[in-house]
């Protein structure tokens, strides 16, 4: 695979990144991460298209043209929606086998219970998590390597 193409989804609330939490988020903007992660995949020879959404509808929209879209792979930060969408969920697999790599700003299972279970985990190949802003990046390295290596 030449010049893998990644989709790159967040979800409801991360427009606010930067300003939001900060002890917990971080202070580095949405913006800012994208800005990183398209520097980056440029550096691996890829391309990434990065998209924000607070509405779960238009998420499952964007997952569910993936493979019409010719996209090789999700980056998908569903953030709330981690925990609750079935939806989602049904997205994911329904593109099968366009792999999709969970993503997350802090460590969901060492905060409140109900982070703990994700929704969407099993339609996903993996998932990086607890690294602030580099849990995208981290991420993109992996699925690129990941659909290298298929």
């Amino acid at each position: 695979m030449s010049a893998p193409k990644i989709l790159c989804i967040s979800g409801p609330s991360l427009q606010l990144l930067g300003t939001r939490e900060p002890e917990i988020y971080g202070r580095e903007t949405l913006e800012e991460i994208h800005a990183r992660l398209k520097a980056r995949a440029k550096e691996l020879g890829a391309t990434i298209d990065c998209r924000q959404s607070n509405h779960e509808g238009e998420i499952v929209d964007w997952i569910g043209a993936a493979k019409k879209k010719k996209y090789d792979g999700i980056l998908l930060n569903a953030a709330a929606y981690t925990h609750t969408s079935i939806a989602i969920f049904d997205a994911l697999k329904a593109i099968a086998p366009l792999p999709c790599v969970e993503v997350h700003l802090s460590n969901p299972e060492a905060r409140e219970a109900y982070r703990a279970r994700s929704r969407i985990a099993r339609a996903c190949v993996a998932k990086v998590s607890g690294f602030g802003g580099d849990s995208y990046a981290l991420a993109l390295d992996g699925l690129v390597r990941y659909l290298r290596a298929r």
